[in-house]
């Protein structure tokens, strides 16, 4: 598959490693082409690896993963609407506001959330939230933890979901949950204020949820 990952970041980049290794081709979008570490991980990348601007990138991509700082989100898709439409758009980012420092606060919840924004905001493509309640390790790499844990998605298109919970699966995943549609957002996005207090809590970020059902 073609995937372009938007984001040059830890996560991206993370997100983009992977994804070589299981034979996808990758497309690093950045702002510009000329981004000092998206020309640095290309350099160092191995198979069907490049750089491209945030609308080559979606244009050119079978599904797209959105891989930025929650603040830039909104924007990161405007730059890349005209190749979104029609794409399933993994959303992993989160409405984290450090305007007034630590434990960060969300600037948008309750009746909204940034996954029906940016739903919103390309209405042709099919939004997937996920991946968004986690550290970055364990987005791809669930075995790190010491039993099994459970991952969350949501978003309107069904087809769209099936495709993600693959993706999902192909990371170690075995059985992500749906919530239903992208106004479940506004759960995933919520747990984010508790996340950040467990850290703290626990001084590692490396756990997750694991629902007991009867």
């Amino acid at each position: 598959m073609k995937i372009a990952v938007l984001g040059t970041g830890d996560v991206g980049q993370m997100l983009a490693n992977r994804l070589l290794t299981q034979g996808h081709a990758v497309r690093l979008g950045s702002r510009s082409t000329t981004n000092d570490k998206a020309q640095a991980w290309a350099a160092a990348a191995s198979g069907d690896a490049g750089v491209a601007t945030f609308a080559d990138a979606a244009g050119w991509a079978d599904l797209v993963i959105l891989a930025v700082s929650g603040v830039h989100a909104l924007s990161v898709v405007d730059a890349a609407s005209a190749g979104l439409d029609g794409k399933v758009v993994v959303d992993l980012t989160n409405p984290l506001d450090f305007s007034k420092g630590f434990p960060p606060t969300l600037f948008v919840s309750n009746d909204d959330s940034l996954g029906e924004q940016i739903q919103r905001a390309v209405p042709g493509a099919k939004v997937v939230k996920t991946l968004n309640t986690l550290a970055n390790p364990l987005m791809l790499n669930p075995a790190l933890l010491s039993e099994p844990t459970d991952i969350l998605l949501c978003g309107d298109d069904a087809g769209a979901k099936g495709t993600v919970v693959e993706l999902l699966q192909s990371f170690g995943w075995a059985s992500p949950i749906d919530l239903g549609d992208i106004t479940n957002s506004r759960g995933l996005e919520a747990w984010l204020p508790l996340w950040v207090r467990l850290f703290g809590a626990l001084g590692t970020p490396m756990f997750n949820l694991k629902l007991v059902r009867q």
